[in-house]
């Protein structure tokens, strides 16, 4: 399968879950430079389960969260392409709210994963998952990787 079929509209995304047989798991982010903290986190999240759907904020989307003027600097369909290229992804899913809770609602996965770095009750869709007996889990993150520090140490080169 190419990495352009795993990236999936929302609706398709559901006809897709529908077919899966064990534990999906979901995660979600900006993913705007990918690094090898992102990739952890996704090995963490694949590892939770049979298959993985990422969300990935639109451009708008990132716009609105205040990532700066400047963010992000890889658009969408370029960062869920680089996304969907990785043995540890099985689906993605570009969403163009704030937050993925209306994506978690029609995807129904059985375990949602978010770093550590996201307090157990801030962590969007947790109530979705648990109420349907599915788990909510903190991955622990690769310390010193960050967009935002990638972002800074390029600009510090000039």
């Amino acid at each position: 399968m190419s990495s352009a079929e795993k990236i999936r509209a929302p609706e398709d995304a559901v006809r897709w879950r529908e077919r899966q047989r064990g534990p999906v798991v979901f995660t979600n982010g900006v993913f705007d430079l990918l690094h090898v903290g992102h990739v952890t986190l996704l090995e963490a999240a694949r590892a939770e389960g049979d298959a993985l759907v990422v969300g990935v904020n639109s451009d708008a989307s990132v716009r609105r969260l205040e990532k700066g003027t400047d963010r992000p600097i890889v658009p969408e369909g370029e960062r869920a392409r680089l996304l969907a290229a990785l043995a540890s992804v099985d689906c993605v899913v570009v969403f163009d709210e704030e937050t993925p809770l209306e994506l978690i609602a029609v995807i129904q996965p059985d375990v949602l994963v978010k770093g550590a770095d996201w307090a157990a009750d801030a962590i969007v869709g947790r109530d979705i998952v648990e109420a349907r007996g599915g788990r909510v889990v903190r991955a622990e993150i690769e310390p010193g990787y960050s967009t935002t520090a990638i972002i800074q140490k390029i600009k510090a080169l000039g």
